[in-house]
This record gives C-alpha cells, sequence and structure tokens, in this order.
C-alpha cells in the first residue's frame, strides 16, 4: 500500500490521456515493464509509482528487495523511463511535482518512475505543493519552413504518408489531398485518418499492407512524398527502397528524432511541427486541383460462407468489418501476430481512431488487456481480435467481469502459435514445434463470469459477433480458425531475409 502523498496528489497532475499505475516491489515492477515499455513506443503518458526497500535493509537480502543493489536498472535506467526518482522524503516532493508536471505537459510520450521505500510510505506530508501551471505551444514550422514545403511539393507530383501522429490532423489532411490531388497511403496505425474508400487512397504500408501501394510507387513514383506524424518504423515501411521516392521525403513529427532515421541515406527535409499546425499552415499556399489519373486500389474481395470446413479467416475478417466496423462504433484492436496481419490488410476504416495496433513494441497481450481498458475509457464497446496463444499468455477477462466492463475478445483459435509456424516455414526453417492444445475459451470465460459463444462454421460467424456486440457484459467470440491458410506475411518474411534471417 503507498500510502505517502495521498495519490490524489500525483493524480492531480494526469489528466487525459495519462495514468497512474502503482505496484509493489520487486516482481511487481518487473511484471510491468513490458506494458510501460510498451506504453513508452506508443506515445503514451504514464506516471508509475513502486513501493522500494526502506534504506536501512538495503543490500541485506530482504524479501523481494528493491534498491540499486537489486535493481538499479528499474530505478534509473533512462532507456525505460524518461524521469525515475527514488523519493526518500516529502522535501523533494515539490521538485518531484515539478518534473513530472512538465513531462506530462509536453507532447509526445512521458513515462516517469517514482520509487516510494517503505518507511516513507506512511510519512505525513509536511511540505506544502502549489498547484502546477506548465503548458508547452505546441511545436510549429516556421514561415520560412513552411514556404520552402510550399516551393518543394509545388514543383512536381507527391504522395501522403499518413501515420497514427496524424490522428487530431484528419480533416486538415483531407481537404489538402482533394486540393491538391495528392495520392495518399498510410501506416498500419493510421488506418481510417484518411479514408480507405476514398479515390486518392493507395493503401496501407508494410506488415501486411496492400499490394497497390507498391503498385502506385513502381508505375506512379512521385517525386517527394510528404510523411506526416510516422516514424516509418520495419512494421511501416521495411525500409523497402521501393517506397523511397524520386527527390526524397518531407518529414513531419514533434519528435525531432524521427526525421531521416528510417532512410538515412535520402534526402530529407526535417520539419518539427504538429501536424495539424503544419497542415493548416500549409492549406493557406494551395489553390484547388484535380487529379485525372487513374489510381490503382487494394483490392477487397469478399469471400462466400462454406458450410462445411474450418472457419477461414477472410470469412470472419468480411463479417467483422460488415458487423463490427459498418454497423457499429466499436474500437477494432488487433493482437500482435496473424491477428494483426489480417486486420492491417482486410479491414477497412473511414475515421480515425477506431483502430489500433501495435507495430513498435508489438508485444504479445498488448490488446488482450488493453481491450478492457479502452471499453471502460470510451464507455462503449472496443473489440480485440486476437490469437489463441496471446489469450492464454495474457488476458483480463476476470477483471472486466469484476467491474462489469462489457469487453469483446473475438479468438482466432487454430490450436498454434501460427505466425511463428507459417514465418519460419516461409524462411526456410521447418519442424518447429508450435502447436498449443486446442482451448475451449468459452467454458474458461463463463467459468470466470462472462459469456461467450464458439464458432465452428462459417454461417454462424455473423451471429455471434452480432451476440457479441449487444452483450452487456464481457463476451468471448471462440473461433476455430483453420491454420492452413497462409496470413499476409510476404513483406515482412522479405524483410527478414534482406537482413540474413533464413535458413539458406
Amino acid at each position: 500500500m503507498l500510502n505517502l502523498a495521498n495519490p490524489g496528489v500525483f493524480f492531480s497532475l494526469v489528466r487525459n490521456p495519462g495514468v497512474v499505475v502503482f505496484a509493489t516491489t520487486g516482481p511487481g515492477i518487473t511484471n510491468t515493464l513490458t506494458g510501460l515499455l510498451a506504453a513508452r513506443w506508443e506515445g503514451a503518458k504514464v506516471i508509475f509509482l513502486s513501493a522500494s526497500t526502506s534504506a536501512s535493509q538495503r543490500g541485506r537480502w530482504a524479501c523481494q528487495e528493491t534498491s540499486s543493489y537489486t535493481m538499479a536498472e528499474t530505478l534509473t535506467s533512462k532507456s525505460l523511463f524518461h524521469y525515475a526518482t527514488t523519493l526518500e522524503s516529502d522535501d523533494e516532493l515539490p521538485e518531484v511535482y515539478r518534473r513530472l508536471a512538465k513531462g506530462l505537459a509536453q507532447p509526445g510520450s512521458f513515462i516517469a518512475h517514482i520509487s516510494i521505500p517503505t518507511n516513507i510510505q506512511t510519512t505525513s506530508i509536511k511540505t506544502s505543493l502549489s498547484q502546477a501551471a506548465l503548458s508547452f505551444a505546441p511545436a510549429t514550422a516556421s514561415d520560412e519552413t513552411i514556404s520552402k514545403c510550399v516551393q518543394l511539393l509545388s514543383s512536381g507530383s507527391f504522395a501522403i504518408w499518413v501515420g497514427f501522429g496524424a490522428t487530431n490532423a484528419a480533416a486538415e489532411i483531407r481537404q489538402f489531398a482533394e486540393r491538391t490531388g495528392a495520392v495518399v497511403m498510410c501506416s498500419p496505425r493510421g488506418k481510417g485518418i484518411f479514408p480507405e474508400n476514398h479515390p486518392q487512397f493507395v493503401g496501407v504500408t508494410g506488415l501486411a499492407g496492400h499490394e497497390s501501394v507498391l503498385t502506385y510507387m513502381q508505375k506512379h513514383r512521385p517525386l517527394r512524398v510528404l510523411v506526416l506524424g510516422t516514424r516509418l518504423g520495419e512494421f511501416t515501411s521495411f525500409w523497402n527502397p521501393a517506397m523511397i521516392p524520386l527527390e526524397g521525403f518531407l518529414h513531419v513529427d514533434i519528435d525531432p528524432e524521427v526525421p531521416g532515421t528510417a532512410y538515412p541515406g535520402v534526402n530529407t527535409l526535417a520539419i518539427q511541427s504538429d501536424v495539424k499546425a503544419f497542415m493548416q499552415a500549409l492549406l493557406q499556399y494551395f489553390p484547388n486541383c484535380q487529379s485525372q489519373m487513374v489510381l490503382p486500389r487494394p483490392e477487397r474481395q469478399k469471400i462466400n460462407p462454406r458450410m462445411q470446413g474450418l472457419v477461414r479467416p477472410q470469412v470472419l475478417m468480411d463479417a467483422i468489418q460488415e458487423v463490427i466496423v459498418d454497423r457499429s462504433d466499436a474500437i477494432v484492436m488487433t493482437e500482435a501476430g496473424n491477428s494483426m496481419a489480417w486486420g492491417n490488410q482486410l479491414l477497412q476504416f473511414t475515421q480515425p481512431s477506431r483502430y489500433r495496433t501495435s507495430t513498435g513494441f508489438a508485444s504479445v497481450g498488448h490488446f488482450v488487456t488493453g481491450v478492457v481498458g479502452a471499453t471502460l475509457a470510451r464507455n462503449g464497446k472496443a473489440v480485440a481480435i486476437v490469437g489463441d496463444g496471446a489469450m492464454l499468455m495474457n488476458s483480463e477477462v476476470s477483471t472486466a467481469v469484476r467491474y462489469q466492463i462489457p469487453a469483446v475478445w473475438i479468438i482466432l483459435n487454430d490450436g498454434c502459435y501460427n505466425m511463428c509456424g507459417q514465418g519460419s516455414v516461409l524462411q526456410g526453417f521447418a519442424g518447429m514445434d508450435v502447436e498449443i492444445p486446442q482451448v475451449d475459451f468459452v467454458k474458461i470465460a463463463c467459468g470466470m463470469g462472462a459469456d461467450g459463444i464458439r464458432v465452428e462454421k462459417e454461417s454462424d460467424i455473423c451471429i455471434a459477433l452480432e451476440k457479441a456486440i449487444a452483450s452487456p457484459v464481457p463476451f468471448i467470440v471462440d473461433v476455430i480458425i483453420d491454420p492452413t491458410e497462409p496470413a499476409p506475411l510476404e513483406g515482412r518474411i522479405n524483410s527478414l531475409i534482406s537482413q540474413g534471417i533464413t535458413n539458406s
């Protein structure tokens, strides 16, 4: 129990979209590390409060000792935390408070760790804390930089590459694209920021991305690409040379370290700016222009359900599109693995902030658990599409039951770690044991007080999804998937092979 400094001291700092996380000593801390690293990669703001061993007990092998003798990295590491300290007395609170307020007010991710020794936890606060009033104006490009961008974009054809960091600029990006006739593509995390059914949209890049993007780059390679709010990391670009424009990138990001990192040898104009502010400035300089180019588009062929055989993932995704994406306002989240690949390629969104996937840290269990928080935070439905392996590693069905949070899990139950199995075969590695004894997740869920339905035929999918969306309680849709259907992993496998990861 952390009794020092009524937690309100820290909660008062954190407003949406920030959180406070509490943990006990030792394994309580180490169990949070994957989640905290994922939060840092995803751009979240988190204050992590943990207990630690009192000064007089340190170095003496106290039970679950947490000190610089045993866990120095978790107390000080800059790769884990933007700010970390051990609070030894309440005299330090004003400075800790100031550091936290500053970090939370700045744009981008901020992960802080405040370690509170056991003997300090029950200490009464004697130091008064004034309300923090720090704020930071969003980074904006100078008039000179905007003029340079206008000059470069006006000199020839260009495409727009949209990432998750451009979420709050969806309206401006659409207006700018339609005004200039620019082609638009997006990262997997950027799905829906620009409508995927728009005639200027050529597809999703990276993991399980669309062939139409590469077709466009090969046949109509633009002079430049305007990159908005994406790091162009491996799962977004695979660092594929085919994605390099003729004259280089204009790369906009709030983090000045991002532009030029993915393609270090390519001419890149780095622009540190909030994407929305940048687009608003850019819009002032471009008149309307209608593009006459016939563009390649993502092809999406609906497959008719069959009466016999295991469920094909493509048919499941068609049903999810129809029942959940098109007929509800639920957030859809795809777990690392084949779930992510199928969702990136086959689901189509026309609004921002309805699709979430983790292409950075990509930890399994990210959304098996995160769907509970997402459902609670939005006071509406959130749906996680996950694998059976992820559901066995990590799930919070019992937490959802405890607080009656109507989260939905759709489980691709194929009795194996199929991304590992299929990916290994494609790389030339044979005989890997990736099988899992097939689990009845509905029985497990019902045993914890949730509800669910098991789907073994394609004709039953839509009814099951409709029940899940309508359910007032946590709900499992356990879909028995055909493990022989190859997931769209070619880009990922080619990237690995290009890095020398192959059994040849």
